[in-house]
């Protein structure tokens, strides 16, 4: 379910696919794959689906969701995503030239945690 879930967004579909496959989906697609898909997936199976990138050890893997889920990240908007990509060379955003593309906030629903802390960081940067 998890996975019918995330393909519901473009840009997880495509690193779906993009693992699935065993690309390298560079450092930056890992970290937005693992920023998006902990809020749908275990700890063992989003671990699963990283390694199965040809350039990240189980070690690193279980590092970079220990990193995400420690730090508490929200999924990165649209803009985040296009500027990470920038620094890599395998393109995270499918079609970033879509204004509509690569917006996960679009395409699926998170926990209500995750759009609560959005506003309180908004609330936080008004004062």
């Amino acid at each position: 379910m998890a996975l019918e879930e995330l393909r519901k967004s473009d840009v997880m579909a495509h690193l779906l696919d993009a693992l699935e496959s065993g690309q390298d989906i560079g450092h930056y697609g890992r970290l937005v794959f693992t920023m998006v898909a902990h809020h749908f997936m275990a700890e063992d199976e989003l671990v699963q689906w990283l390694q199965k990138d040809s350039d990240l050890s189980e070690q690193e893997a279980r590092a970079l969701y220990l990193q995400v889920q420690g730090k508490d990240y929200n999924p990165p908007k649209r803009d985040r995503i296009l500027e990470w990509q920038k620094q890599q060379d395998f393109p995270i955003c499918p079609n970033s030239d879509d204004p509509d593309a690569c917006n996960v906030y679009k395409d699926l629903s998170f926990p209500e945690q995750v759009y609560e802390h959005i506003a309180e960081y908004y609330e936080q940067k008004s004062h």
